[in-house]
């Protein structure tokens, strides 16, 4: 696995960029730049289990299974992805989830001066790394947009 990073300055303050970030309607808003019907089901607690989900050509959820390590609002968060979601099926073993298991997504929120430096570190695995250095900036470009 690889790691990238990412980051981006927005004129906001980070209570602002968290609550648009994670927010169920405005986390739908900005991750379109990864998937069209992106959206996320569970909780952001510590602990807690949280499905990332889009609609597969047929219109049946997929997507990924993941943990949230750590959750310190407008601080850091963490998340651990732990498995796939298959045609209504959790996979958190074998072949299909041993080349990405244990992956971390991570978010640091930097206030400085009434802005805020988000700074976004993620395992990949090397087939996806292109598809993520054209999805991250203008996903972050859209939670710029919608978070200013």
């Amino acid at each position: 696995m690889k790691t990238l990073h990412f980051e981006i300055k927005i004129n906001a303050p980070t209570s602002k960029v968290y609550e648009t970030m994670l927010g169920k309607k405005t986390f739908e808003e900005w991750t379109v730049e990864f998937s069209p019907t992106s959206r996320y089901q569970g909780s952001w607690d510590k602990g807690s289990k949280i499905l990332f989900l889009s609609d597969d050509a047929n219109g049946i959820a997929c997507g990924m299974v993941s943990r949230i390590n750590e959750n310190r609002p407008n601080e850091f968060v963490s998340i651990e992805h732990t498995g796939i979601l298959e045609e209504g099926q959790e996979i958190v073993v074998g072949e299909k989830v041993d080349a990405f298991s244990g992956a971390l997504e991570e978010y640091t929120f930097v206030e400085e001066n009434d802005t805020t430096i988000l700074k976004v570190r993620m395992d990949s695995a090397p087939e996806w790394e292109d598809y993520f250095k054209e999805s991250w900036p203008r996903a972050l470009s859209r939670l710029k947009e919608i978070s200013e």
